[in-house]
């Protein structure tokens, strides 16, 4: 599966790219909202991983900016670690798919997470 990161903090994309990639996903990164736009138009994942605070273009106004059919075919993951204010609100992240807090207790569960979101689309899980 191809699945993009992106996440202005570096031990964060680092610790999902490593597991990730242990698990057989071939991974793209990129570092803020404005790179990572370019890079899903460009690359088109099936997965996205997409921080909510970050600098240039935040994660919904990232997810705002897509075409939609490129948005309709990429399962999307909103992670924050910020929870005050609107930043989890419903309208925050309707446009995702799930929403994870960070830090991670255990970025393989959130591996298995995020696989089991991709397998629920296709019909996988019973």
């Amino acid at each position: 599966m191809k699945i993009l990161i992106i996440d202005d903090e570096p031990l964060v994309r680092r610790s999902l790219m490593r597991a990730l990639i242990s698990r057989g996903h071939q991974v793209i990164e990129s570092v803020d909202g404005i790179q990572g736009l370019e890079v899903w138009t460009k690359e088109q994942p099936e997965l996205a991983f997409v921080d909510v605070l970050m600098p240039g273009l935040t994660g919904p106004q990232v997810i705002q900016n897509l075409d939609q059919k490129i948005r309709e075919k990429t399962k999307i993951i909103l992670m924050s670690a910020y929870t005050g204010g609107d930043q989890a609100s419903p309208k925050l992240i309707e446009n995702a798919d799930l929403f994870l807090l960070k830090p991670f207790d255990d970025i393989f569960r959130v591996v298995e997470v995020a696989e089991g979101l991709m397998k629920e689309n296709s019909g996988k899980i019973n």
